[in-house]
This record gives C-alpha cells, structure tokens and sequence, in this order.
C-alpha cells in the first residue's frame, strides 16, 4: 500500500530509505523547535510585551510546542498531498524579521495577521497558476544555478553553526576559521568527528551514512559534555563562552517527556496592522515577506527535486501546484499559530542525500515532529555540532550539478555566477535569484535576445528591483 501510494519502487527507493531520510531530514532541522523560540520569544513588541499569556514573561515552552506542532502538521501534508521529500517549519530569517522589523512596530497578534495576509495572498497566486507559471518560466540551467548556490548556502550554515567558521568582530574579513583564527573546544572536535565519519561512511556506501554520522556524533557530545562540564557558547547577551556548544547542551536530560501547551494557536489579527502603521508602511511589509516566502521556496524545491533526481527532460517537477499550494498554506498556518511564516526548508536535502525520494519521508519527518511537542527535552540533546556536518555533505552533494551550466553563454553564466555566490555571501536565497534573475534579462536585452526572455520574468525581475530598492522606497514614503 505504502509503494503504491508513494511510488516508492517507481522513483528507486524503498521503505527503509525513506524512513532513514526522514529521520535525519528531522535530525539537521530539529534545531528550530530550541532556535525559534530564542527568535521570537524573547522579543518585545511595539506594545512592550512578550508572545504569548500575559506578554509578562516569555513563553519559551508554548513557542517550542507550537512550532513543533505546525512543522509536523505541515510536513505530513506536504508527503501526503504533493508526495515531495520536502520537510517544512518557521522559515529563520523571515522569524528574525518579523521579531525585528514588524513586531516593533505594532502588538504580535497584528504582525501575525500581515504574516496570515501574505500566506492568504500567495495561496491565491497558487490557486490562479501564477506562482507555478513564474516557476516554469525561469530558464532550466538558472534553476541548476539556484541548486548549487543553495548547496554552498547550507554547507555554510553548517560551518558557521557548527562554530568552524565565525564571524569577527573587527578586522580585515567578515569570516574567520573558528575563535580568532583558531579551532578551540571540544565541540569542533565533535563536528569534525561526524563529518569524517560520515564522509568515510559516504565513501564505503553504507546506508544511512548522515544517520549513523549524526547519532554517534551526539553520543560523543554527550559524553564530552559529561566528562568535561562545557556549557552553552552564549552565558548572557554580554558573555561569550567560545569554547561552548553552539545551541543545545547535550546533557543527558532530566526528564524526557513533557506536556505541551498550544495556547498560542488562533491568536492573530488580520487586519490591525494597518491601524498601527500607514498603509504603505503594512503594503511593504507584505510585500517584503511575499517575495522572500515566493523565491526561497521556489529555490528550495529547485534544489531537492534536482538532488533527488525528480527533475523531466524540460526542467519540470512533478505535483509543482501541490508542492507550491501546501508550501503557501503554511505561511498563513504559522501566521494563525503565532509562531511567524512557516515555509519550506532546504534542510530536507539531507534527506534526500540519505535516499529519500518520496513524501513517505516527509511523513515520517513530520511525525518525528508531533512526537517533540512531547519530547522537546529528548531532542535538545542533538547539538548543532552533531548535526551540521550532514549540510556539508550534502553541500557537496548539490555543488556537483554545477557541470550542467553552459559557462560559455555569458547569459546564463554571469547571472549564474552571481545566484551561486551571492546566496552564500548575503545568507539569503531570495537575494542570490533575484540577482540571477536581473542580470540575466538585462544581459539578454544588451545581446540583442529580447525574445528568449519569458514575460513573468520580465515582470519577476521588475519585483525585484523593487525589493531590493525597498529600504530607499522606505525612506521616500516616511
């Protein structure tokens, strides 16, 4: 039945595979259950309150279980429906914005109603064929660039949450190798521990190489962690431990179920905003959180229907309507649990680097994540350390589609020399494709190839030049 309904056999896979691939999908973003509450939770609104109960205090927990809950709903559907191997949650970056950039500005249930609003207006656009229209129109090899640029995308965030790669503080680059130039801490020692493990279990071909690579990297966490009582890398927002682990401590916990509260469901309010803010003001930020919802997702999807080999001879994917459709029901789902937009994540190539090709996977993802509305302790004994070595890997995995770019027709090589490299050096997806997207029209219109460019490209890349020029617009409109 499971074969049937999943065409596990047609697509080359099996039960065990894609088991193996949800669980490890799960495994590399599990972190958002601990990081969107960090975001989010700890944030004040316009009014001076915290999210959720009486604004008096954060509400660390109810965030968790809310974003638990929504993530593991969402993902279900996504393997149900559209039968992708695409594993959904609280979009970061769009959380830190809405904590940021909207929240500031007005109460949380307002900014939640924009964030319910923009999900409402792009399931419209899916609706009416004009997302999926805009997808078909970006040229095949832009796609394979967007793939690749992702794939550097997330083995950065791999370095850099892992702690191998940091930020500096001052000097002459933004990056450095570990603390100051150096490699410090055992939890390094962890991340390079699971990333050789896996790379040599990659290298033999056993299965369930990121699986095995993750677990046993968490056993030594733990037990490093036991011997030599390390610590968090942030104390306090003055106080740094560069030794410390990235986000979860692994310690063994105290206790490994609890119960959730889902109080948070339901409070939003769709139109206040606008009486918080101008309505230009409101109209920005939606588009704003629009067109990064809109690109991220297109590039996410790209990227995992091209590694899983789900990709037609005319660049097409199966289901894209579905895929898009559940993708934009979860920006207003994330909205209405006020727990911020919810989207697809570029975390579930893990899973596909593990084996899975089919929604089966995302079901099991999402189960793993029901379960840690219950077992929110369990999981935060994975540390980012143990984790981040399996986006590497697959980092490298996605980079080996670069051969299929014609580098000799500057049309499609410049722009996808900037989509590769800007997505990394930015830290956004959206950015690196609107990038690729301008540069490849105004290219074509230089060559004299007008009619080799799609019309809602032309239109796309219009949008873009307005998202990227939104920070002047600001300013003119006050």
């Amino acid at each position: 039945m499971l074969d049937s309904f999943f065409k596990i056999s047609q697509r080359g896979s099996t039960v065990g595979r894609e088991v193996r691939g949800g669980i490890v999908t799960f495994f590399t973003m599990a972190y958002i259950v601990a990081l969107n509450p960090l975001i989010i939770g700890l944030a004040k609104d316009g009014d001076g309150k915290f999210l959720g109960g009486d604004g008096s205090h954060p509400n660390l927990a109810m965030i968790a279980a809310a974003t638990a809950l929504v993530a593991g709903v969402l993902t279900i559907l996504m393997g149900v429906v559209a039968n992708f191997p695409l594993a959904l949650a609280t979009g970061l970056g769009l959380n830190t914005f809405v904590a940021v950039g909207i929240a500031s500005k007005m109460s949380w249930a307002d900014a939640m109603g924009l964030i319910v609003l923009e999900g409402l207006i792009i399931t419209v656009l899916v609706l009416t064929g004009f997302r999926t229209a805009v997808f078909k129109a970006v040229p095949q090899q832009l796609k394979i660039a967007i793939s690749v640029g992702i794939g550097l995308f997330i083995a950065l965030i791999g370095l850099v949450d892992s702690g191998f790669v940091r930020r500096t503080s001052q000097g002459p680059v933004p990056v450095t190798l570990g603390d100051g130039g150096t490699l410090v801490g055992w939890p390094i020692i962890v991340f390079a521990f699971g990333l050789f493990l896996m790379i040599a279990l990659l290298v033999k071909k056993v299965k369930g190489a990121l699986l095995i690579g993750i677990v046993m990297a968490t056993v030594a966490a733990v037990a490093i962690e036991s011997a030599f009582k390390i610590g968090p890398n942030f104390i306090a927002p003055d106080k740094v431990n560069p030794k410390g682990w990235g986000l979860n401590v692994p310690a063994v916990p105290s206790k490994v179920v609890a119960t959730p509260d889902f109080g948070l469901l339901g409070h939003f309010n769709l139109l206040g905003s606008f009486s918080k803010v101008s309505a230009i003001s409101a109209i920005l930020l939606v588009f704003t959180l629009l067109l990064s919802d809109f690109f991220d997702t297109v590039g996410t999807v790209t990227a995992i229907a091209h590694e899983a080999g789900l990709v037609d001879g005319q660049g097409n994917i199966p289901k894209t309507e579905q895929i898009l459709l559940v993708d934009s029901i979860a920006a207003v789902a994330g909205g209405a649990a006020s727990i911020s937009s919810n989207t697809s994540y570029i975390e579930s190539a893990s899973g596909v680097g593990e084996g899975a090709r089919t929604g089966l996977a995302s079901v099991v993802t999402g189960v793993c994540f029901l379960l840690t509305t219950f077992l929110a302790p369990l999981v935060a004994v994975i540390p980012y350390e143990a984790a981040t070595p399996a986006l590497v890997i697959v980092g490298f995995l996605m980079m080996t589609q670069i051969k299929g770019i014609d580098w000799e027709d500057l049309g499609i090589a410049i722009p996808a020399f900037l989509t590769i490299i800007l997505m990394p050096f930015t830290y956004s997806i959206s950015v690196g494709i609107g990038a690729g997207f301008v540069s490849h029209v105004l290219i074509r219109l230089v060559q004299g190839r007008r009619k080799e460019i799609h019309p809602l490209l032309s239109l796309v890349t219009v949008l873009f030049i307005v998202y990227f020029l939104t920070g002047p617009i600001n300013t003119w409109v006050g």
